[in-house]
């Protein structure tokens, strides 16, 4: 059996081929000219037989070009259509979403009547779930998911970059003690999600304040109810500042001190790759890139105002 030619190579002699321009081929494949030349010199090679003859202004088929023209055109012509297929959406009304709970309750579930305003036609099924569901055999159309952006066999799209913060609420705190001192004698509200794995040990050294991580009162595995707990004054947490924004814009959670963390894990948007390509999931997707720029916008207001490096000797 013949061993087969790379197939970017029979790629860019394909529509070099149908184009008779190397030219009009780079532009097709978003590449230079040079490199269409490269990868047709390429296939010349393997193959032992010139395939273009290279004129002053024009590239014309050899009789060996003619012979493969027709087999390589079937073929691709045949994977267009095996891609096709896969993309192919069988219910383009209906938009079937993955999406952590929180993320849902607490921040996507308030805003889809945005989206269903622009789009009355297009019906939203959503299915809150902790882990990744699969696509395979399933109406699920896209996930929005919280990790590293590795997920084997899917595309991931990254949404928006998430911080832990320091929260509680204000009426824990005192204005005649120190900030530290306080902080250090709060019940701890801790959260055993992936993300939240070792923070505090972290937190503790940006702090420079040993807490008692050995008497926490709360363990969680849900942001939706460390949230409760905070909003009912039951201690210190670290808390996403995608969850946390707004509730700290209207005063119900206060970041105590100017400390915060990178989270481990940030937002994607999860599919496999042809999924991408249905219009209902590009509309959803341009749409919700819009909105969560205003968490961006918040996080960029709130680092400048409260989180920014301050000059030797100020209050902490």
């Amino acid at each position: 059996m013949a061993t087969l030619p790379p197939l970017r190579a029979l790629q860019a002699f394909w529509h070099a081929a149908e184009t008779q321009s190397f030219k009009t081929a780079a532009g097709r494949l978003h590449v230079t000219q040079a490199a269409i030349s490269q990868q047709i010199k390429q296939l010349e090679r393997h193959l032992g037989v010139a395939l273009f003859l290279r004129r002053t202004r024009e590239v014309v088929l050899t009789a060996e070009g003619r012979q493969l023209l027709p087999y390589v055109s079937q073929a691709f012509a045949s994977l267009e259509q095996g891609v096709a297929r896969l993309a192919h959406d069988p219910q383009p009304e209906r938009l079937t979403l993955s999406v952590l709970p929180s993320f849902a309750a607490r921040w996507l579930v308030p805003r889809l009547g945005r989206f269903q305003q622009l789009h009355p036609d297009l019906r939203i099924h959503l299915s809150p779930s902790l882990a990744l569901a699969s696509f395979e055999g399933s109406e699920l159309d896209l996930a929005v998911r919280f990790g590293r952006g590795h997920y084997p066999g899917l595309g991931a799209r990254p949404l928006l970059k998430e911080y832990l913060l320091p929260v509680c609420h204000p009426g824990l705190l005192r204005d005649d003690r120190p900030i530290k001192q306080q902080l250090a004698a709060l019940p701890l509200l801790t959260d055993e999600a992936p993300d939240m794995v070792d923070v505090w040990p972290a937190f503790q050294r940006a702090l420079g304040v040993a807490l008692p991580l050995e008497s926490t009162r709360l363990h969680l595995r849900d942001a939706n109810m460390l949230v409760e707990a905070l909003l009912s004054g039951q201690g210190l947490a670290l808390l996403r500042y995608s969850l946390a924004y707004q509730l700290l814009e209207r005063g119900q959670l206060v970041c105590p001190v100017p400390v915060y963390l990178k989270s481990r894990f940030d937002y994607y948007l999860v599919a496999p790759e042809a999924y991408f390509q249905r219009p209902k999931v590009r509309l959803f997707e341009t749409w919700l890139q819009r909105e969560v720029a205003e968490v961006d916008t918040s996080w960029q207001r709130f680092y400048a105002q409260t989180l920014a490096p301050r000059a030797p000797g100020d209050p902490v």
